[in-house]
């Protein structure tokens, strides 16, 4: 038994990895043609010391970035931002969002949207409320008043 314990630890420590090498930096011939570096024009981080914080960066090629953070409910980071850009097709895009304890809250007008409530009801799903109303009034479905639980059933077999 001990040699087998002993084997399992020699083939674990074997497995292991024998040391960290850090990825050599990319070249630059290995950079792609189609990905050129663009620059950053402005970045500017405050952080405070109670939490709160405030980042703004501007890339060269148009992409405007800010944020700003504070503690929160529980000691969770409430933030705000906004990011702007050109989309490949010549469209400027807005985001704007809050995240908070109500969670990611994100804006802007190219997001998709749900549509406006209340839409139609189908007539089928009318009647079927209905019928379950009726049902619920007579005591045949849950959420109706029933009888103590020691008495037999007064509709059980009976036509509705």
């Amino acid at each position: 038994m001990k040699s087998v314990i002993l084997c399992a630890l020699a083939a674990v420590a074997l497995a292991a990895p024998q040391g960290y090498e850090a990825p050599a930096p990319l070249s630059s011939h290995a950079r792609s043609v189609d990905a050129p570096v663009i620059a950053i024009v402005r970045d500017e981080r405050v952080s405070g010391d109670d939490g709160s914080y405030n980042v703004d960066v501007e890339t060269a090629n148009g992409i405007v970035y800010s944020e700003s953070g504070s503690p929160g409910v529980a000691g969770a980071v409430a933030s705000s931002g906004r990011l702007s850009y050109t989309a490949p097709d010549g469209t400027p895009v807005v985001l704007a969002f809050v995240a908070d304890e109500n969670g990611f809250q994100p804006q802007g007008d190219h997001l998709p949207v749900a549509p406006e409530f209340p839409h139609p009801i189908p007539q089928f799903v009318l009647d079927q409320i209905a019928f379950a109303e009726e049902q619920r009034a007579r005591g045949i479905i849950e959420g109706a008043p029933r009888e103590a639980p020691s008495a037999p059933s007064r509709s059980y077999g009976q036509p509705l």
